[in-house]
């Protein structure tokens, strides 16, 4: 469930109408409302009650620090894939104990600064990392605790950009060969075996393919403590699907009581990185109509929000809901909804049937929490959007929109062009 929802034709999140937002801090702007968010983290975290869990929310799919802080204070931790993001979380509160590092590409500087910090585990990716962490936590005269992220061939039947499990992918290292990488792990002097990690893919809508992971994950944590390992954590990763057009993904409930009854009796502590179902549908993108124009039959309505706003749809062809933020028109017609961006694939959506847009209206880009602020940038010079939370019938500006002063922050002309 989520709290946008229109009151007299007007379109409002929580208790505040949205048109109102507009008038004060303009468009194009984020809008998160924090009774989903809460809501969304309770239903999944709940989900796992009976059994030892961590609830570690993927901040790639949303890093503001006012989210972080909402789901730090209900208990959640973080999942993370860069120094940037340890810092980002850190400074948001989230308790360096429950904070996991995955990605393929962490630096040494990066693995210094999580040690440093006392996160609670790394999700290691390769052996070559496995080899500079080890050596990073002797030179720090600490032991890292990993995981290996193992990839186990399972189709998440996703988009394939979004698709990590397969053999094919950049991720992990192949459950085939992961005994033998273990094996190689616990006996270097400075880490720590403690854990397995999977991630299959993002925006999966069914839940046999976690449950066909998991069943892998089980057998191999079956021989890793017959060699004698001690896992601790299973880190099942995340990608559970939310609803954008008309997909019917599992709910919390199904998708842990799956979880639940494959585990068994398996003593240890499971680790979940949620993100997209937490903030995908807690969160729109609202624009202005700046022109509507006809080309050839076609129709096209031109807002104030771009493709380096919201990037899914030119990346992935993705579908997000267009709501008018006020109901006053009756008069469906086929449109592009289009940017300001010097691009072709620069959209939102095409060939929508809606009802008429005219200038000056504001248009609500549903199911934007997750992906849509964390993707954007400044292309074309388009300084980043606002990021507004509302609670009850108040909101905040949680992150300002950019100024022209922001966008060439740190650059110089160098001396011999003056």
């Amino acid at each position: 469930m989520h709290f946008f929802e229109y009151k007299n034709k007007e379109l409002y999140c929580e208790d505040v109408k949205i048109s109102d937002i507009a008038n004060d801090v303009k468009t194009p702007f984020y809008l998160y409302s924090h009774a989903t968010l809460e809501r969304h983290f309770r239903a999944f975290n709940d989900a796992f009650n009976g059994i030892d869990h961590i609830t570690c929310f993927s901040m790639k799919s949303n890093s503001s620090m006012a989210i972080l802080r909402l789901f730090a204070n209900a208990g959640g931790g973080v999942d993370i894939v860069s120094g940037g993001e340890l810092y980002r979380a850190l400074k948001a509160g989230v308790n360096p104990e429950k904070i996991v590092y995955s990605g393929v590409g962490k630096k040494a500087e990066e693995m210094e600064y999580a040690l440093n910090t006392g996160i609670l585990m790394f999700n290691t990716e390769s052996p070559q990392e496995i080899d500079r962490l080890n050596e990073v936590a002797g030179r720090l005269n600490k032991k890292a605790r990993i995981a290996i992220r193992v990839n186990p061939d399972v189709d998440p039947q996703t988009h394939p950009y979004i698709s990590t499990g397969l053999k094919e992918n950049k991720f992990g290292i192949d459950i085939n060969i992961a005994c033998d990488e273990y094996l190689r792990a616990s006996r270097m002097q400075n880490l720590e075996v403690t854990g397995v990690s999977c991630h299959i893919g993002s925006q999966l809508t069914k839940v046999s393919p976690f449950v066909d992971a998991l069943k892998k994950l089980k057998e191999l944590i079956r021989r890793l403590t017959d060699s004698g390992m001690d896992i601790k954590y299973l880190d099942l990763g995340g990608g559970l699907g939310i609803t954008y057009n008309d997909e019917k993904p599992p709910l919390p409930s199904e998708y842990a009581l799956a979880l639940k009854e494959t585990i068994g009796d398996m003593n240890l502590t499971l680790i979940l990185e949620p993100g997209r179902v937490l903030v995908g549908n807690a969160g729109i993108l609202v624009a202005k109509v700046l022109y509507t124009k006809t080309n050839q039959e076609k129709n096209f309505t031109v807002v104030d929000a771009a493709m380096n706003d919201l990037a899914r749809p030119s990346l992935y062809g993705s579908y997000h809901g267009i709501r008018a933020v006020k109901m006053d028109s009756e008069n469906i017609i086929s449109m592009d909804i289009v940017g300001p961006i010097c691009e072709s694939g620069d959209f939102l959506a095409k060939n929508r049937e809606i009802p008429a847009l005219k200038q000056g209206d504001l248009i609500a880009v549903m199911s934007a929490g997750a992906y849509g602020f964390s993707m954007s940038s400044s292309y074309n010079s388009r300084p980043r959007a606002a990021e507004i939370m509302v609670k009850g019938n108040t909101y905040y500006t949680v992150r300002e929109r950019e100024t022209y002063e922001d966008l060439i922050r740190g650059e110089k002309i160098p001396e011999f062009l003056k």
